[in-house]
């Protein structure tokens, strides 16, 4: 855990949040300022500050971070219509927390390309 990181305090209770998901991996909440109808922000327990961070270990965490977006994704009721899952990397990328995390965007009709 990294004591100044607010993903990392989310993850140890510390912040409240709508917490959707969770398990010895990762921990699923609502984004505070949802972007769309469903938006739902992914991030594995341990610090990892971005995609760039991970190693050939983490393959099986990466995995796990989708499984629980399509899980979310069908308990939004957004498998049907689609929905987003997005990972921004490096301030250039659109990352503005650097904790790795994934969004699950849904229940609106997302625009290409994106920004």
């Amino acid at each position: 855990m990294s004591a100044d990181c607010i993903f990392c305090r989310v993850a140890a209770g510390e912040i409240p949040s709508k917490i959707v998901h969770e398990d010895d991996d990762v921990v699923a909440f609502r984004d505070i300022d949802p972007k769309a109808p469903t938006h739902v922000l992914i991030i594995p327990r341990r610090h990892i500050g971005s995609v760039n961070e991970l190693e050939d270990g983490d393959a099986g965490l990466v995995g796990r971070i989708v499984l629980v977006a399509r899980r979310i994704a069908d308990m939004d009721r957004r498998t049907e219509t689609g929905y987003r899952l997005v990972m921004n990397t490096g301030n250039d990328g659109g990352q503005s927390v650097h904790h790795m995390h994934m969004h699950v965007l849904g229940g609106r009709k997302l625009g290409w390309p994106p920004g």
